[in-house]
C-alpha cells in the first residue's frame, strides 16, 4: 500500500472516531440523567394537595398515619422505604395508577394519583423540590432510595 494511502485510511479513521466521540457527547447531552428521591421531584404545594386526597381515598386500608393494617402494606416507614428501595418511582406510581383505590382505580385521576404519591414522599422525608411530579417517561429514571447516603 502507498505511503499516501495508508495516511488517507488514518485520516478517515481519526475522523470517525472523533464523529463518533462527539455524537456520544450530544447523545449523553440530551439524555435525562437518573437522579433519586433525594433530589425534590415533587413540590410542596403538590404533598399539601395530596394529603386531604390520601384521607379520603387511601386511608381506610392503609391508615391516617400511612402504617397499613392486615390487607393493605405500610406506605410510610422502614417497611415501606425497603420494599421499594432500588427502585423507581415509575413503578411505585404504576402500582398506585393501577391497582389503587383496590377494586376502583380509575376512581381518582392519575393527576390526584400523583399528588398522592407526593405526599406519600413527603411523609418519608424526601425532599420536595421545584417541579412537581407527574406521570411520564421521567419516572423511571427517578430511583427510589431508602437512604440519601445511597445516591451520593
Amino acid at each position: 500500500m502507498k505511503p499516501k494511502h495508508k495516511i488517507a485510511i488514518l485520516l478517515v479513521g481519526l475522523l470517525v472516531t472523533r464523529w463518533c466521540a462527539t455524537a456520544l457527547q450530544q447523545q449523553s447531552a440530551h439524555s435525562p440523567q437518573p437522579h433519586s428521591v433525594w433530589d425534590g421531584v415533587y413540590t410542596a404545594e403538590q404533598a399539601k394537595r395530596g394529603e386531604p386526597l390520601y384521607d379520603r381515598e387511601c386511608s381506610t386500608c392503609h391508615g391516617d398515619k400511612l402504617a397499613g393494617h392486615e390487607d393493605a402494606p405500610s406506605l410510610a416507614g422502614q417497611e415501606f422505604l425497603e420494599s421499594w428501595n432500588g427502585l423507581t418511582v415509575g413503578k411505585l406510581f404504576d402500582k398506585i395508577r393501577l391497582t389503587m383505590p383496590k377494586g376502583e382505580p380509575g376512581e381518582v385521576t392519575v393527576e390526584e394519583k400523583a399528588d398522592i404519591l407526593a405526599y406519600i414522599l413527603n411523609v418519608n422525608k424526601f425532599p420536595a423540590g421545584k417541579t412537581e411530579l407527574q406521570k411520564s417517561e421521567a419516572l423511571k429514571d427517578i430511583r427510589f432510595e431508602a437512604n440519601k447516603s445511597a445516591t451520593r
